[in-house]
């Protein structure tokens, strides 16, 4: 069995699906570990480092490509300088486990199939508490609301704790957080950290006590229709619905220094909950972070990867934050991947049993065909491959 690991062609991904000490793990179960050379340098894990945990360095590209039987990315296949699309490096009956996107991107499943790749997508991993350790959006969404979070303070003109000075006292920050899944409760946790008085909003009502044991308090607003989608994630809900948030939450955005929107709902356009109207109320220096401006945004006026100023209020979009810390992202993510791997190799080859919840929800393409039922009914559309 030979794993290999790709080096990163996204722009400004930084992270590695494996790191040394994972490498190490696999090496001592007789699994042969190809990495390709400089595929940790972004994420500060040199070469060196994978040779010493017992990895093969390979320069070849198309090599560790066309070889490995498992094939371990981050990020989604794309097309490279030279015009060859990556899944094209694919040979016949291997295996790709990576983030996949296949909601966005059903044409990209659809040509991983053609190749007759197996594909694993990671973002579908169930959130249940037998999968918990590989769930890798979990790991890297707690990431991305840490460093959502600090993005704010540093960009909020005031100071986030309460001070008692000799110049008098200076009242905490108020920092709003709509969304309290694992991006939004890292944000309310770090908040709360640096001393800001912090609310938390989410249309799930279950959500309510996670929020309050981190020591915020939880805006409630009441929809007479489901509001939790398979795998515990937030649905998307009616016009009505959405309306009836806006107007409840406008206040808590009005009264706020900072708010910092999570709000995303797989496949579809991010809700827009903050909007021009409120921005507008709100106080001069304000600052929204939008964690869903690559989704279309939760705030209005956001863009994805620009800082945007509306009436002494800014709005920024961050992109791919879980990369801009990728020593842990990549530390925890390869600890996903590790956990996941093992899982499906039994006695030194992979195995998928299909009857098992894990392997049937992550495995979007296998055999020729598209697995996912979701997949193959956008496929009915016409879709261009990213």
């Amino acid at each position: 069995m030979k794993i290999g690991v790709a080096k990163e062609i996204e722009m400004g991904e930084r992270r590695v699906a494996l790191i040394p000490d994972t490498v190490s793990r696999l090496v001592k179960q007789g699994i042969e570990v190809w990495i390709e050379a400089g595929a940790g340098e972004k994420a500060f894990f040199p070469d060196a480092a994978y040779a010493a945990a017992g990895a093969t360095i390979v320069s070849d590209t198309a090599q560790l490509w066309g070889e490995a039987d498992i094939l371990l990315k981050v990020s989604p296949p794309r097309e490279r300088e030279n015009g060859q699309h990556e899944t094209d490096l694919l040979h016949e009956g291997a295996t790709l486990i990576s983030f996949l996107d296949p909601l966005g991107s059903p044409a990209l499943i659809k040509r991983l199939a053609d190749r007759k790749v197996t594909a694993l997508s990671i973002e579908l991993i169930p959130r249940t508490s037998r999968a918990q350790s590989m769930d890798a959006l979990s790991s890297q969404a707690g990431v991305a609301g840490y460093k959502a979070t600090l993005i704010a303070a540093a960009a909020l003109p005031k100071f986030f704790p309460m001070l008692t000075t000799a110049a008098g006292t200076i009242p905490p920050a108020k920092v709003f957080v709509i969304g309290a899944g694992v991006a939004g409760l890292q944000a309310i946790a770090t908040a709360r950290r640096l001393g800001a008085v912090v609310e938390a909003f989410d249309i799930r009502p279950a959500v309510k006590e996670e929020v309050q044991s981190l020591g915020a308090k939880f805006v409630e607003v009441k929809l007479e229709e489901e509001t939790v989608a398979a795998g515990g994630y937030a649905k998307e809900v009616s016009e009505v619905a959405k309306q009836k948030t806006q107007a409840a939450i406008a206040e808590h955005v009005k009264l706020s220094d900072i708010v910092i929107t999570t709000a995303q709902v797989p496949g579809r356009k991010a809700p827009q909950l903050v909007t021009a109207d409120m921005l507008a109320q709100m106080k001069p220096g304000s600052v929204v972070v939008d964690m869903a401006a690559e989704q279309g945004g939760n705030c209005e006026g956001s863009e994805a990867g620009k800082d945007v100023v509306r009436n002494g209020v800014t709005i920024i979009g961050p992109t791919n934050l879980p990369s801009t810390m990728p020593v842990h992202a990549s530390q925890m993510y390869a600890k996903n991947l590790l956990t996941l791997v093992q899982y499906l190799i039994k006695d030194g080859a992979l195995a998928l049993n299909f009857e098992d919840d894990i392997i049937s929800s992550t495995c979007v393409a296998h055999a020729g065909e598209v697995r996912n039922q979701r997949v193959r009914d956008l496929l009915n559309e016409p879709v261009a491959v990213k």
